[in-house]
């Protein structure tokens, strides 16, 4: 079940909202505010999983209570509500996952709900194997010990050397490069220091909260050794080597694969890891579309790229995909309503118009 907040500044919208929404077997309102300052205090203490945020909204508006909102709490995803079509540019840009027109229906929260639950069934999976910590790398970074609890960093660096060991297990790291990716303007042997101070905190970090995973001393750096615990990148990668011959793996990847690798986390080191996860995911996922379109499962290759979309919406092939899948089922016009709304973002985020080769595409749809 999914806990949830709605802030709405309007009470008869509000109370409709907590109707439809409540309806749902799937949601737990655990706080409906009219304004976003009263949210924003009770946030800490509720740790809502959705957040229903009323774009148009005095004092502070939806769009700058999801920026607000992201920096408190990154695992909590925001769902716009709202009149007007034209704020869906500026709801990417804050990590929207989702944009519902008003009057919110009980279908349009019955399609949100099933979005949800298809990015959350690995997650659930995952926790039910057995009492562990929680560690999710990819659409963010996410460290929790068994019991729920959220970890705290003593300091920055030490939350970026964990994501670099996560990212790289079982691999001997020469404390020389350690101390170059974390500080690289330092003298060697200020950054020998204060890799030695890192490395403390780190190991002692990790026992404290019962992560199960050590850091191991190597000959010339450490090692991170993650022992028995299983976190969303390595499954990630196993899923991947064995999806190119087993759909069900195929599934899984793609089920895993919730966002870029350390989203929202400007690490420098990270851009080339990230973009190889990302054609891994975009390859697998096109695969198994691919194979709905084979076999005329227009619904399930529809599901698949709104949730791909949802990650990437500027992705041209995938977008194109989708209209193709449209047109092939026999609903020209969502394609063209769909090419619209790609057209609009296209041009906002990028400020050139789409390729000619999309745009002559879909005029022979019509």
């Amino acid at each position: 079940m999914f806990k949830v907040i709605i802030v709405e500044d309007e009470k008869p919208v509000l109370e409709l909202m907590k109707v439809i929404i409540g309806r749902n077997g799937h949601y737990d309102i655990v706080g409906a505010f009219s304004n976003g300052h009263e949210a924003l205090e009770r946030l800490p203490e509720l740790r809502p999983d959705i957040a229903f945020l009323d774009v148009e909204m005095p004092k502070m508006n939806g769009l700058e209570l999801a920026q607000r909102l992201n920096e408190i709490s990154e695992h909590t995803r925001v769902v716009f509500t709202t009149a007007y079509k034209d704020y869906a540019v500026d709801a990417f840009k804050v990590y929207a996952f989702d944009y519902l027109l008003k009057p919110v229906t009980p279908d349009a929260i019955e399609r949100l709900t099933h979005r949800l639950l298809k990015l959350e069934r690995p997650a659930a999976a995952e926790e039910k194997q057995e009492r562990g910590a929680l560690v999710r790398c990819l659409g963010g970074f996410d460290v929790r010990s068994p019991d729920g609890t959220v970890v705290r960093w003593p300091t920055r660096k030490t939350e970026e050397l964990f994501a670099y060991f996560l990212c790289h297990p079982k691999q001997d790291m020469s404390k020389w490069q350690l101390a170059d990716m974390l500080w690289p303007d330092m003298p060697e042997d200020r950054g020998s220091h204060n890799l030695h101070n890192t490395i403390y905190r780190l190991k002692k970090l990790l026992k404290e909260q019962e992560i199960g995973m050590d850091i191991v001393k190597t000959n010339d750096g450490y090692m991170l050794d993650p022992l028995q615990a299983r976190y969303d990148l390595i499954e990630f990668q196993i899923a991947v080597r064995e999806g190119s011959h087993d759909y069900a793996q195929a599934e899984r990847a793609c089920s895993l694969y919730r966002g870029s690798l350390l989203d929202r986390k400007d690490y420098l080191w990270k851009s080339q890891l990230e973009e190889g996860y990302a054609k891994q995911y975009t390859a697998l996922l096109r695969s198994l579309a691919s194979r709905d379109m084979a076999d005329q499962a227009w619904g399930k290759a529809e599901q698949r790229m709104d949730v791909y979309l949802s990650i990437y919406p500027l992705d041209e092939d995938m977008n194109q995909l989708l209209m193709d899948v449209y047109a092939s089922s026999g609903r020209p016009e969502r394609a063209l309503k769909h090419f619209s709304s790609f057209d609009a973002l296209y041009r906002q985020e990028l400020g050139v118009e789409l390729p000619k080769a999309m745009r002559d595409r879909v005029s022979a749809y019509l």
